[in-house]
């Protein structure tokens, strides 16, 4: 029993320790996100938002780790013959990105897979015969990848803490399957511009 103590007691010391050394913050900005596909291309994109955790772990002073849980606006928006029609997807976005920093500036390139999590999935049409609402059908599950930049404002600055980012990222797989409305060679795109800070 007290081997068991102390193998719980050593366990807890060590993901302490490593927690201590993980930068946790908060983040959010603006999305200009778009669908890529040859049925999408006459389409506008949907400027929405993020909001999120971000935790960043650095092995050294020039490479660090940075994982994210980010609600994401995104999708399209089209308006043809007086109709307009919307296509809201919101995902919880997990990106993982490897951030490469530039000599001791503050600044950082940044680039990883990202796993997205569908919450929401919705397609609306207006001033036609007859409105549309209903479900949209998209996968649940979105795999993109891709990479930005990032600044992190220098302790002892008047802006310690805060960072800015530029990032974007492009899907991998299909957000719909056998879909009759937007066909099934559809793929996620997004740009996203972030302000955050870290505690």
């Amino acid at each position: 029993m007290k081997k068991l103590l102390f193998t719980i007691a050593l366990a807890v010391s060590a993901i302490t320790v490593q927690a201590q050394e993980i930068d946790f913050g908060v983040k959010g900005g603006v999305n200009f996100a778009k669908l890529q596909g040859d049925a999408v291309e006459d389409t506008d994109g949907r400027t929405g938002f993020h909001v999120g955790l971000t935790g960043e772990y650095m092995f050294n002073s020039s490479f660090g780790l940075q994982a994210e849980a980010v609600y994401s606006q995104q999708g399209l928006q089209s308006e043809a013959n007086g109709v307009e029609s919307k296509l809201k997807l919101d995902y919880i976005n997990i990106p993982i990105l490897a951030k490469f920093y530039i000599a001791d500036s503050g600044f950082s390139i940044e680039a990883g897979p990202q796993f997205g999590i569908l919450v929401n999935d919705e397609f609306t049409q207006e001033g036609g015969l007859v409105d549309v609402e209903q479900d949209a059908d998209a996968e649940e599950l979105d795999l993109s990848a891709g990479g930005g930049f990032a600044y992190k404002f220098k302790e002892g600055t008047s802006l310690e803490g805060f960072m800015i980012s530029a990032r974007y990222m492009i899907g991998l797989n299909n957000v719909f399957e056998d879909n009759d409305t937007f066909g099934d060679d559809i793929t996620n795109s997004n740009l996203q511009l972030s302000i955050g800070y870290k505690f």
